[in-house]
């Protein structure tokens, strides 16, 4: 095989993994817009499809959380209707593929509520996503509150 042509395949095969990396990237933005959306009609429920549903998915905040099901109760415990939710966005994200099958997010967050809701609060967050058949999913997620309510 002529040098030339090695290149060529080399550059074919660059284009196609950026581009497959450009879908990918796409989905895992489209599970975190159905994140924000799910949340912001009070649908914990929903909101928990972007998790993997694994013993071994693990929130780290104040505290860690192991698991889909203690993840699940953690959230609906901290937010308990409505009101405590607010109104979620996320912003600045940045997806990083770290291949075929895992990539990491990081972003902001903001919430906002009423005083009775617990006031306005944010923060920062990292996440790891893995692909299953079904779809992108968060295996690891880390959140720290940044800007607490105002008492």
């Amino acid at each position: 095989m002529t040098k030339r042509r090695q290149t060529t395949i080399l550059l074919a095969m660059l284009l196609c993994a950026a581009t497959a990396f450009a879908g990918d990237k796409a989905s895992i933005l489209q599970v975190l817009t159905a994140q924000e959306t799910a949340w912001n009609r009070g649908d914990i429920d929903a909101f928990m499809k972007g998790y993997q549903d694994s013993p071994e998915t693990t929130f780290i905040g104040q505290q860690i959380a192991r698991g889909y099901q203690p993840i699940l109760d953690r959230y609906r415990h901290s937010y308990p209707g409505k009101s405590a939710m607010g109104i979620l966005h996320f912003s600045e994200l940045q997806v990083r593929m770290l291949g075929a099958g895992h990539a990491v997010v990081t972003g902001h967050f903001h919430l906002a509520r009423t005083q009775a809701g617990g006031g306005d609060t944010g923060g920062i967050f990292s996440l790891v996503f893995e692909k299953e058949p079904e779809g992108w999913r968060i295996i690891l997620d880390h959140t720290t509150v940044t800007t607490k309510p105002a008492p």
